[in-house]
């Protein structure tokens, strides 16, 4: 039976987990226990023969192959290698279960679309849902070893009431040296046809539906054949024996290079003499601890602990496919008002365990509560805006106005004047004089130095505030 924590970690509290690491079945201490007392008889194997049996000299040529072992087992890169296998394995793993075929689409599309409330109506429900659970029960007797050691033969499959013998006589008179999980299928649809043809589904749509839709037996098919799939293409061999050859070889390496030496001798990192490495121990559990979940999930239809529960599935999806298509038939709760029929904001009662969620305030979203000042929440004329898009464009040319300027300066001795000079005359700019007709306006637009002519209506004229112009005394 599948382990199942789910109600005890609800609600998140302090050391939530902890009551979870004393459960024995599904664990990895019942996974991984026997791996481990090997790996711990065999280090402390030889960490007696190292004290105790060796001479003098074979301590020291131990002692320095302890030290090269310790050194060279970093260089195998064991969470790269294992965390991408388990992520592989895990995504495969669910996958799996979401391909398992579930007939609850399929007997709703079936109650509501073969008419007939006499028996011919009920035997074509009944027969059709038979068939798809017949072909779910076929692909997973070849998939599941659980479900296998429950129908070994096809005798079984008889006996438990999923064929009948004529049926069974057709299925194996049909010779095919491929799985023949698919035949139940295609009595299905030849079934759906002569239903059709008799007027028990009403028009074509509603066959289209029951055979091609996502609800119908178009998807239920298509599980069945990515189980058969999934068993068929495994994870590559070479990537697997990759992952359990990288795990196997570190810790073998591990049981010489990590050995405590002899302290008196000095060597580095051997200060310490603690006889059980506490700290490698820890190692082993995590990283074998995590090839043996992949070794676990990688084929989740089997007898372990966290398999999926194919036999259950088979048993529930069965009674309840059956009953759906033949007891629920036409059977329709009397309609009536709802007790809410005359108000306008029904609202359900709470118990006394959930009254607070009452008192906590309904979400209006992240900007509900949000502030802005009052001055900033005046619109901007239209005209406001447009100019101060184009203050960029004019400040670039009172730059260009202003390196003319300087570049005009006669020599050093006269800065003095010649800025003198260029503040007086972005002065005048600032005023942004108008041109018109008039010789004076014009004149005043004059540059004398550059012999320019400067206008606030021309290519080259802005205000430039005298703030934006700053010299250091030693210019």
């Amino acid at each position: 039976m599948t382990v199942t924590y789910t109600a005890r970690v609800a609600n998140a509290r302090f050391c939530g987990f902890s009551k979870l690491l004393l459960a024995w079945k599904g664990s990895i201490y019942k996974l991984l226990y026997k791996e481990f007392m090997v790996f711990f008889a065999l280090y402390m194997a030889i960490s007696v023969t190292y004290r105790f049996l060796l001479l003098e000299d074979q301590k020291r040529y131990f002692e320095k192959l302890a030290i090269y072992c310790n050194h060279y087992a970093s260089l195998i890169p064991m969470s790269f290698v294992l965390g991408f296998y388990v992520t592989l394995v895990v995504n495969r793993w669910w996958n799996q279960y979401k391909s398992i075929p579930l007939p609850d689409r399929l007997m709703c599309v079936i109650s509501g679309g073969v008419q007939g409330s006499d028996e011919r109506g009920r035997l074509l429900r009944r027969t059709l849902m038979r068939y798809a659970s017949l072909s779910a029960l076929l692909i997973l007797r070849s998939v599941s070893t659980a479900v296998f050691r429950r129908f070994p033969t096809m005798d079984h499959v008889v006996e438990a009431g999923f064929m009948t013998r004529d049926e069974r006589k057709k299925f194996e008179s049909l010779q095919s040296r491929y799985n023949k999980y698919w035949m139940p299928c295609v009595w299905f649809t030849n079934l759906a046809a002569l239903a059709r043809c008799e007027g028990r589904i009403k028009d074509d749509n509603t066959l289209k539906l029951l055979l091609e839709s996502g609800q119908g037996l178009n998807e239920f098919r298509g599980n069945c054949s990515m189980l058969f799939h999934y068993d068929m293409v495994s994870v590559p061999l070479v990537y697997t024996q990759v992952v359990t050859i990288a795990v196997y070889s570190f810790f073998l390496v591990c049981l010489i290079g990590r050995q405590f030496l002899d302290p008196t001798l000095g060597y580095p990192g051997h200060d310490l003499d603690l006889y059980i490495p506490i700290f490698t121990l820890l190692q082993f559990f995590f990283y074998a601890g995590w090839l043996k979940v992949a070794e676990q999930l990688i084929n989740p239809f089997g007898v372990d602990d966290d398999d999926f529960e194919t036999n259950w599935l088979i048993d529930r999806n069965f009674q309840v496919s059956m009953m759906a298509v033949d007891e629920m038939y036409g059977d329709l709760p009397v309609i009536e008002k709802d007790r809410y029929w005359n108000d306008s904001n029904p609202r359900p009662p709470y118990t006394a365990a959930t009254v607070f969620v009452l008192r906590k305030p309904s979400f209006q979203g992240s900007t509900f509560d949000m502030t802005v000042p009052k001055e900033e929440m005046q619109f901007q004329p239209l005209e406001d805006i447009a100019e101060n898009l184009e203050e960029p464009h004019n400040a670039h040319n009172s730059t260009a106005l202003l390196n003319r300027l300087l570049s005009a300066a006669p020599s050093p001795a006269s800065l003095g004047s010649a800025f003198t000079r260029t503040t007086a005359r972005l002065q005048r700019l600032g005023r942004r004089p108008s041109c018109d007709s008039d010789s004076s306006s014009l004149n005043s637009c004059l540059c004398p130095d550059t012999q320019s002519t400067l206008c606030s209506c021309g290519a080259v004229s802005q205000h430039v505030p005298l703030s934006a112009i700053q010299f250091s005394a030693g210019e």
